[in-house]
Order: structure tokens, then C-alpha cells, then sequence
């Protein structure tokens, strides 16, 4: 069975001004030993950390179970790079494609891909929990509402 390829279209990040760069996606009933390539289109920014070594961050559900691996950086073949679609018709401006190639090491997994490791609004809650417990720390700290978001 050889590579298989997919295509996956960004989408513009809320509330912004029509910029992308983080993702996050999962990839079900895998297949071991089968390498994937995903194409990730519609970037704005010309240069990005995937040119300069960084990796994608991954989970699979299966090797969290055998192996006790959270989130870890992976993929091979990653390349970020200008296409060819134009933002738009009269403009110089070019979108900007991510590439990289994942062979999934165990069957029926689910596997997810994200720009970063996930760090949620509970995790932060949680560890400015530990902090506020933690006697020493406690003293050098305050929390306070900085501002409120949708």
C-alpha cells in the first residue's frame, strides 16, 4: 500500500482579520505502517518555525495507552512553502501551503495533529489552582480579572 494524500483547507481564525496559522485535526481507524501526507492550504504568513525545524505536534490514543506518550513533536517531510492560489485576482499576494508526512504506527488509533500543544482555559485554571495552594508561591502572587473575551 503506498502514501496517501489529503488536502485540508484552513479556516480563518475567530474574531480575527482573516488570519490562520493554528490547527488541530484527528484521523481515525489508521492503518500501521501506512505514511500519510497531509497538505494544509490557505496560509497568509510567508515564512513559518516548520522551516526551521519545527514539527507538528501529535497524540495517538493507542501509543498513550502502550507507551505512556502524551503529546509529542512528529512528522517527516514537512515543508512550508508559497502555492500558487492568489489571495485574490489582481493582487501579487500568494497563499502559503504546509506539508508533512506521518506513518501512523498502529491500527485502528485515533490520532490527532494540532499547530501546538493543547493548553486549555481548565488546564491554566488548574495550575493557577496549584500555584494559590502552594504556600510559598502564594505569597508571591495575585489573580485578578485582566479583561473578559466572547
Amino acid at each position: 500500500m503506498g502514501e496517501q494524500e489529503y488536502d485540508l483547507l484552513m479556516q480563518n481564525d475567530s474574531n480575527t482579520a482573516g488570519h490562520t496559522q493554528w490547527f488541530f485535526f484527528r484521523v481515525q481507524n489508521t492503518s500501521a505502517g501506512l505514511p500519510v501526507k497531509f497538505n494544509i492550504l490557505n496560509y497568509g504568513k510567508p515564512d513559518s518555525m516548520f522551516n526551521y525545524g519545527m514539527k507538528v505536534s501529535v497524540y495517538s490514543e493507542r501509543k498513550a495507552e502502550t507507551a505512556s506518550v502524551g503529546w509529542h513533536r512528529a512528522g517527516t517531510d514537512i515543508s512550508y512553502f508559497r502555492n500558487q492560489v492568489r489571495k485574490d485576482n489582481l493582487s501579487a499576494r500568494f497563499y502559503y501551503s504546509l506539508t508533512f508526512t506521518y506513518e501512523f504506527e498502529h491500527p485502528d488509533d485515533t490520532v490527532f495533529f494540532a499547530y501546538c500543544f493543547p493548553y486549555t482555559y481548565s488546564d491554566l485554571r488548574q495550575d493557577i489552582s496549584l500555584l494559590e495552594r502552594d504556600p510559598r508561591r502564594a505569597g508571591l502572587m495575585q489573580r485578578s480579572t485582566l479583561c473578559k473575551t466572547l
